[in-house]
């Protein structure tokens, strides 16, 4: 067996700060009011007019009687930001708390990534999955971590099945899913949502253009669309094994390439010019308001 490779030194601190902002309720209390006071009012103002999400009243209406699974595809590095606005900073009532599992380099293993989730995202990219073989205990604790997170209603943890950001030209063809959100779903037992979203690339400044150009919401439009919560009530009755996650995280795919059929379907209607710049579904329309109508 490989012995376990030590933490360095920015890893630690990057690790005890995310515990500090996720796990601690001081620190839960400071992130949670920075997502909302500073990170909201920015992805508000940098994609609000150019965002059009489909499912939110349906979203609206759950009652998830534990923590809710967000499974997604991922094109852009900011497609979370996407989901941040509609729906955890948007008028779903349930949703109090977000987390996004991410990748360990970077985020923890380089003081820019550690400033990046501190100073976006408030520390919610976490907790963090590691390549090496040779931590792999520390990936079983970030498993209980996310488990632990999903038994309690209000907190949302968002995940991509494919595992990495898909970078083919087609944006309908995906990558084949990976056994470890089947896993966490199989053990966590959470509600789980599927959403397609697509329009943020990978290029910030333009991205926040294109916002500001009446021409660009329709062409360059960020559609996003929420599913029903997925019945997965059958597998739960398998036994646990390597094969059933990857079939679990197959269907949690299979429901979300369903969701990227309706998309293009309603961005051919918004290049049709048969949704207009009044329709419900643009976020620049929902109340800034209700941002702060749940705490607690």
């Amino acid at each position: 067996m490989a012995e376990e490779a030590p933490l360095s030194r920015v890893e630690k601190l990057a690790l005890r700060f995310a515990e500090f902002a996720n796990q601690d309720s001081r620190g839960k209390w400071l992130q949670t009011r920075f997502l909302r006071g500073v990170s909201y009012v920015w992805v508000r103002a940098a994609l609000a007019n150019r965002m059009l999400a489909e499912g939110l009243d349906e979203l609206c209406e759950l009652q998830p009687p534990r923590g809710v699974l967000l499974v997604s595809n991922h094109r852009s590095f900011f497609d979370q930001y996407a989901m941040l606005l509609a729906c955890y900073m948007g008028p779903v009532p349930w949703a109090r708390s977000l987390q996004f599992p991410v990748r360990a380099n970077f985020f923890y293993d380089k003081p820019l990534g550690i400033a990046v989730n501190a100073l976006v995202a408030g520390g919610a990219m976490y907790p963090p999955i590691f390549r090496e073989a040779e931590r792999r205990a520390l990936n079983d604790e970030a498993l209980d971590t996310m488990v632990e997170i999903l038994q309690h209603p209000g907190n949302v943890l968002g995940m991509h099945p494919e595992g990495t950001r898909g970078k083919g030209d087609d944006p309908y063809t995906f990558l084949p899913a990976q056994p470890g959100v089947g896993k966490l779903a199989l053990v966590g037992k959470p509600t789980v949502i599927p959403v397609f979203t697509l329009g943020l690339g990978n290029n910030i400044g333009q991205d926040i253009a294109w916002n500001f150009s009446a021409k660009a919401r329709r062409e360059h439009a960020v559609i996003t669309v929420f599913g029903s919560p997925i019945d997965y009530s059958d597998l739960m009755a398998e036994k646990p094994r390597p094969t059933l996650y990857k079939k679990t995280a197959d269907r949690f795919m299979a429901e979300i390439k369903k969701l990227s059929l309706r998309e293009k379907e309603l961005r051919a209607e918004l290049l049709a010019g048969q949704i207009g710049d009044d329709d419900p579904r643009w976020i620049s329309s929902r109340p800034v308001g209700k941002l702060y109508a749940r705490e607690g």
